[in-house]
């Protein structure tokens, strides 16, 4: 059985790593990486490199590439994505695509496979983020797909009513619990020579992406976030926000607040390896990243979570939600000190999701060869 993985972003090949390395050691399933969105765009890391440098063979590029951040132009990237996507699937023959979460990209090429009835498997459906209008894109890829492995049971329930059939809905866990588990950390040593960050000092880790639902705030909130950043008298490691509306005004705050503030280095991407070792060291994290939420739990960090772009995705003891307000995430910030150790607990999964989702493709496998 042929399957097409689709990665757009750093955030779902992380992700797909695990299922990777089991696929690797079979014959029944042969995958097929599928490598489009900001993995091929220099302004967002090339991040493609760090795909090959994985060891992963099998990577097809399709050149559908984010170009600018106004609403126009996630309209435009998405009608590109959906042509180029056209040919490629008509040009190539899978018996599975298997997509994972919300980004408009990821949107964009699986709707192009509609008319080829492919079937599609989706990772991660049913899930809420109210400042975010990725809920738009998660909730269709549900109902394009024809198998769902979801994060949490509740997610699961709430692809069933999206789709209206409980017919191949697993409730699998997050493959992130699995990725951490299986992820080499880097020393500190060896993060300073890569990042030119020294981990064994106290420090915080920032992530700040656009909302998109209320995206004309965007404006005000990076103005704020720079604030925030001046007032730290720590150290900040900033890994830097996607490809969103508006993401590209946070990025020149960010760039200019870190040439006032010495202490505040800016990476473009840290990858697993890179993400994980700083979780693991950081004394906090903060902002919106969906890995505060899914995560940084299974670190015992607590977050401090900025805004709606997260809201109504389900999160553990580690959470703190906070209004984006400078006064208000400083002194959360100041009060992190003062709680108590976390355990380390995660409600998105015991890091066997990956094996649980083999479990359905190669019984999909067996069916198809019997056709």
């Amino acid at each position: 059985m042929e399957i097409a993985f689709l990665t757009s972003s750093r955030a779902d090949f992380g992700f797909y790593k695990p299922l990777l390395n089991l696929l690797k050691n079979q014959t029944i399933i042969n995958y097929n990486l599928i490598v489009f969105g900001t993995h091929l765009s220099p302004d967002y890391g090339y991040t493609i490199d760090n795909i090959k440098a994985s060891g992963y063979g099998n990577i097809i590029e399709v050149k559908a590439i984010p170009n600018g951040d106004k609403a126009i132009d996630i309209v435009k990237t998405i009608g590109n994505t959906h042509l180029k996507f056209a040919d490629f699937w008509g040009q190539n023959n899978f018996d599975i695509i298997l997509c994972i979460g919300d980004r408009y990209e990821m949107f964009a090429a699986v709707s192009a496979s509609i008319p080829f009835n492919i079937p599609i498997a989706h990772i991660s459906g049913g899930e809420e983020t109210l400042g975010a209008i990725d809920n738009v894109y998660r909730h269709s890829l549900s109902l394009m797909a024809k198998y769902h492995f979801t994060n949490t049971q509740c997610n699961a329930e709430r692809v069933i009513k999206i789709t209206g059939s409980s017919k191949n809905v697993y409730h699998t866990g997050s493959l992130a619990v699995d990725n951490i588990n299986q992820t080499k950390l880097y020393t500190s040593i060896e993060f300073k020579v890569l990042f030119n960050f020294d981990l064994e000092q106290p420090f915080i880790l920032f992530t700040f992406h656009p909302e998109t639902v209320n995206y004309k705030m965007n404006s005000e909130y990076a103005m704020i976030m720079s604030d925030v950043l001046m007032n730290l008298k720590c150290n900040i490691l900033v890994t830097m926000p996607n490809a969103d509306t508006m993401g590209g005004i946070i990025r020149n705050e960010l760039y200019k607040v870190a040439n006032k503030n010495s202490n505040i280095c800016l990476v473009e991407s840290l990858g697993s390896e890179g993400y994980y070792s700083a979780l693991n060291k950081c004394d906090l994290v903060l902002g919106n990243s969906s890995s505060g939420i899914l995560e940084a739990a299974s670190f015992s960090k607590y977050v401090i979570n900025l805004g709606n772009r997260q809201l109504g995705r389900e999160y553990g003891d580690n959470v703190i939600h906070c209004k984006i307000d400078k006064d208000k995430i400083l002194h959360e910030i100041k009060n992190v000190k003062n709680l108590t150790a976390l355990d380390g607990n995660n409600i998105y999964g015991e890091g066997d999701a990956h094996k649980k989702i083999y479990e359905v493709l190669k019984k999909v496998a067996h069916e198809n060869s019997k056709i």
